[in-house]
């Protein structure tokens, strides 16, 4: 399942659905959060995060294909939320299930990794009255690399 979604989700409802659908073996999972990105007050920080309808979640859907090329997997569930967040929010679940504990893993670090750098998600961060579209990281780059 890939979902692009304003609303927040539940974690104890879509690891249900990864074990309901499967006799697994291992499930990993990774929850992000929003994150304070400034010394500024928590109060003073906002966050928003943008997409392009369609071309997102073509882009989730092809990183997921490539993991299952990779890897036996079970099943997969990505969420990622869009709109207007604040600290602490969840926004992205990746879930992976599979017959063994290290493609699971392994699977799931590798989705993270991809959808870092490679999804069609645009954050614009704002502290106190000044705003700015964050700019792709070199760390998230270079974490693709192990992948080649």
């Amino acid at each position: 399942m890939i979902q692009v979604q304003e609303q927040d989700f539940q974690v104890q409802e879509l690891y249900q659905d990864l074990l309901e659908k499967n006799v697994t073996g291992a499930v990993a999972m990774f929850v992000g959060l929003v994150r304070h990105f400034s010394d500024q007050p928590v109060e003073a920080c906002s966050f928003e995060l943008e997409h392009y309808p369609g071309m997102t979640e073509h882009n989730l859907e092809s990183i997921v294909n490539e993991a299952k090329e990779r890897w036996p997997l079970l099943d997969v569930t990505v969420v990622h939320r869009v709109g207007q967040l604040s600290i602490n929010d969840q926004i992205v679940f990746v879930g992976v299930s599979a017959a063994h504990r290290a493609e699971a893993f392994a699977a799931c670090d590798f989705i993270m990794d991809y959808l870092k750098s490679r999804a069609a998600f645009w954050k614009k961060e704002t502290q106190g009255d000044k705003s700015q579209w964050v700019s792709a990281v070199e760390k998230d780059e270079l974490s693709l690399k192990r992948w080649s």
